[in-house]
């Protein structure tokens, strides 16, 4: 189970280092933009400063699709953070009557009670129980495949964070080259007798960037920070498993069926006395 987890764990580094690379082509293409807005001559002493509202509204239609991304990624930290909490992926209650009901030899009692009371700790372990009479190895795998199930639905959800702190500073780049499209042509229609419309379009390019990027490197922050509590979550789990089927007397329990799971697979037909069935090999299945 250690190096299923461990195979999980190298997936994630994978995916994260693509994050980091997009993250850093994306600010090698946007320096030089960057760097003209540097160079931009300061404005004249007693300019009106502009209100928060009016800079978002100089960015543009851009800043619609920053904003939905936003209420996105404050909602995904908000569910990540209750997700990945031990209070909701392994509650003690739950934890401490489980160690109850398997000390006493209820094996039955503990499917119910998980069966009952659902969380990745009780998923996992009723994947396990049921499978007791199949062997350790069976209910190994079971367990390490329900477990790979709820690393998956909580992995889910965390990821939406790096692709909102990926396209998001890929929205902001487009805004910016709206914004220069704009600038130029209004440069090429009025000239240089008309600062203003040049300097709007120079407004949008930068609140478009920056809006991106304020977005983004929060989102990034999250998704490392919730991925490493997920992580944490499931060695948690993986830890309280072990320690409840170490001693399991899985010799005691051969073919026994625990829990109400239906069964589907049943003995061939043409094994089960059949004298018809028996005498023509020709209709049984190859």
């Amino acid at each position: 189970m250690t190096r299923q987890i461990l195979r999980l764990t190298r997936i994630q580094r994978l995916g994260s280092l693509l994050a980091v690379v997009l993250t850093g082509a994306y600010l090698l293409l946007a320096t030089p933009a960057f760097a003209q807005a540097a160079a931009t001559p300061a404005p004249e002493a007693g300019v009106h400063s502009k209100t928060l509202w009016e800079q978002i509204k100089e960015g543009g239609w851009v800043m619609f699709p920053i904003a939905i991304c936003s209420i996105a990624t404050l909602y995904l930290i908000g569910d990540g953070v209750i997700r990945t909490s031990r209070k909701k992926t392994s509650p003690p209650e739950q934890e401490d009557a489980l160690k109850t009901l398997f000390r006493q030899g209820d094996y039955v009692g503990a499917h119910n009670y998980c069966k009952t009371n659902p969380s990745p700790l009780t998923n996992v372990l009723r994947t396990g129980i049921s499978l007791l009479g199949e062997g350790k190895e069976v209910a190994e795998d079971g367990m390490i495949g329900a477990l790979s199930k709820e690393n998956s639905q909580m992995q889910t959800y965390i990821s939406y964070l790096s692709v909102i702190g990926v396209t998001t500073p890929m929205i902001g780049l487009l805004g910016t080259v709206t914004g220069m499209i704009k600038a130029f042509a209004k440069l090429g229609s009025s000239g240089i007798g008309d600062p203003s419309g040049l300097s709007a379009a120079i407004g949008e390019v930068l609140v478009a960037t920056a809006s991106g990027l304020v977005i983004a490197i929060p989102a990034f922050g999250a998704f490392y920070f919730l991925r490493n509590r997920a992580t944490d979550a499931l060695h948690h789990i993986q830890d309280i498993v072990n320690s409840l089927f170490r001693k399991m007397p899985y010799e005691s329990l051969a073919g026994v069926h625990l829990g109400d799971d239906e069964l589907f697979a049943a003995t061939p037909n043409w094994l089960g006395g059949d004298a018809h069935a028996q005498a023509d090999p020709a209709e049984q299945p190859a």
